[in-house]
């Protein structure tokens, strides 16, 4: 049984991004700041910042995601970007791969709490038994996990031929799009571009890197392309 820190409101926008899951979230929220805090999965000022800094910026992302989606959440930690998508998502088929016991004992409970749909793998995401465990997958989300040319050689071989990668980047997300562009093309990465989420619920919005995996290898051959909208820019 956790013990969970109550009277976390969420803020009015809640409801329109988790719709039918707002009470999820809720729970989800209280076990984040209470247990989630105490074992050292979040840091103690995290706690009364969970919704705008953690739910909601993870949540808002599902603009992304098609209806019924295969999704793989790399490195998921405290269950950060995955269970606020499953929660806002319940369509998604959602798989959050962790490699340390102690956040996947943690995530396996959350899920039995909130009686989600989801998988819990202990693996690392760049384990190449991986793909065979868990499927090729349509979409690969993360949240502050690694540099994006890091990122991109774990996420590539998760995904089936034009699946995406998205990974929540923040502030950075372009200057490291500049930085490692060149090297996510080599990974087999294409279409990179910076996507705003979230623009009406959270201030600021949610900055994501999103990313194709090549078709074959003529796809994406051009280099150092940079779409005229200015927010694109493409191995």
């Amino acid at each position: 049984m956790f013990h969970v820190k109550q009277g976390l409101a969420p803020p009015d926008c809640a409801s329109a991004v988790f719709g039918r899951g707002l009470d999820r979230a809720v729970r989800y929220a209280e076990l984040l700041a209470g247990p989630g805090v105490a074992q050292g999965l979040l840091g103690p000022r995290e706690a009364n910042r969970i919704w705008d800094r953690h739910l909601l910026n993870s949540a808002v992302v599902a603009e992304l995601l098609q209806p019924g989606e295969r999704v793989v959440d790399i490195g998921s930690g405290a269950g950060l970007p995955g269970l606020p998508l499953a929660i806002a998502r319940p369509d998604l088929e959602m798989v959050c791969v962790e490699p340390m016991l102690r956040r996947t004992a943690f995530l396996a409970a959350i899920v039995a709490d909130l009686e989600l749909d989801v998988a819990v793998v202990r693996a690392r995401a760049e384990d190449p038994m991986l793909p065979d465990r868990i499927g090729e997958r349509d979409c690969a989300v993360s949240r502050a996990v690694a540099a994006l040319d890091k990122l991109t050689r774990w996420s590539v071989p998760l995904l089936r031929p034009g699946g995406r990668m998205v990974a929540i980047k923040g502030e950075r997300a372009s200057i490291e799009v500049r930085e490692h562009r060149r090297g996510m093309a080599a990974m087999g990465a294409v279409g990179v571009k910076v996507m705003e989420c979230g623009v009406n619920y959270v201030d600021p919005p949610a900055r994501v890197v999103v990313a194709r995996r090549a078709l074959g290898p003529r796809d994406g051959r051009r280099t150092g392309h940079k779409s005229r909208r200015g927010n694109e820019e493409t191995p």
